[in-house]
């Protein structure tokens, strides 16, 4: 099997993206019709999320239907209800005997700050995202829920970089397939685990383009937290954060398993942003499990967070710049 190093490498899912390019603000919905079993990690301190009661274990309803990513802040969360309305157009859902009711959860981060803050995902941009699912490569970078996402805000948003939306999968043995997506939107930088340097983030006052390695170019957001700068900032170093995602595989796993998958995910954020599940950032992470191999969480869960390690980097490697705010993609 030819992977395209893409969530969608996991059998059943399907992936769409809707944006305003002028606004800086787009969603992008993960789409399991045929439901895939849900779990969910949230451990930022700052989360905007939707329907992740329902994942965890001891409740009733097992398997989702779609997950949403969007931008707009709190305001974003309308872009759920559009992918319910064309879910349910399909008879695609949680049968209630009168219709079906698709379990559609969402998670949101802050962009509010680049663009335009009057324009957010909404009903309307859901269901175009969806119109736009397909199977395949997936888009990176400026796209979808990526569209306004930055990283590196501690000495203000005009020092960031401009970061996007990335994906990635890997194959485990015996079919396993573990994939990732993410929009990345964090108040650390982003580091690449290969070479353990920065590669976005907060960048210092020198000017010029972004040269990975280049000394003194990002000032290293954990380095400045403890500086007399750092610690007068933190108050005010927004806000306005957060890492949201979903990892995917086509293993059977219990409901239970495919929370401790989630919650296993986190270990790639945290080996991929710097510093991760801060006060400041909203960081989530769901997970499905579509149900066709059999293998171990154990091992699932550990690659995970490798899948979604790379899937951070994609997401500001592929990243354009706008805004204001470089990127390094050009």
């Amino acid at each position: 099997m030819k992977l395209n190093n893409a969530i969608t490498d996991v059998m059943g899912i399907r992936v769409g993206h809707a944006q305003n390019d002028e606004a800086l603000t787009g969603c992008t919905v993960i789409i399991c019709e045929d439901g895939a079993v849900g779990g969910v990690d949230q451990r930022g301190g700052a989360p905007g999320t939707r329907e992740t009661d329902l994942l965890r274990p001891l409740h009733l309803v097992e398997k989702v239907h779609a997950i949403v990513l969007a931008g707009g802040s709190a305001f974003g969360l309308d872009a759920a209800a559009g992918v319910m309305h064309y879910l349910e157009e399909r008879k695609i859902g949680f049968n209630v005997g009168v219709t079906h009711v698709p379990i559609v959860p969402a998670a949101i981060l802050f962009d509010l700050a680049i663009g335009r803050s009057d324009v957010r995902p909404d009903a309307a941009m859901g269901y175009q995202a969806c119109v736009a699912a397909r199977e395949g490569p997936v888009a990176e970078g400026n796209v979808g829920a990526g569209t306004g996402a930055t990283v590196g805000k501690i000495l203000g948003f005009g020092q960031s970089t401009k970061s996007g939306l990335g994906t990635a999968s890997i194959e485990i043995g015996g079919g396993v397939i573990v994939g990732a997506i993410v929009a990345v939107n964090a108040f650390g930088d982003v580091i690449d685990p290969a070479t353990n340097q920065i590669i976005a983030g907060t960048r210092s006052m020198q000017r010029g383009p972004i040269k990975i390695g280049a000394a003194g170019y990002f000032a290293d957001t954990q380095a400045t937290m403890r500086s007399f700068v750092g610690r007068t900032v933190m108050s005010f170093a927004a806000r306005a954060n957060t890492v949201i995602g979903v990892v995917a595989t086509n293993a059977n796993l219990s409901k239970e398993e495919t929370n401790k998958v989630a919650q296993m995910a986190h270990d790639g954020l945290a080996r991929a942003i710097r510093p991760a599940h801060t006060l400041n950032d909203g960081d989530t992470i769901f997970a499905l499990a579509t149900g066709d191999k059999k293998a171990d969480v154990n091992i699932v869960g550990a690659y995970a967070a490798e899948v979604f390690a790379q899937a951070i980097v994609r997401s500001v490697k592929t990243a354009k710049s706008a805004g204001g705010l470089p990127g390094l993609a050009g």
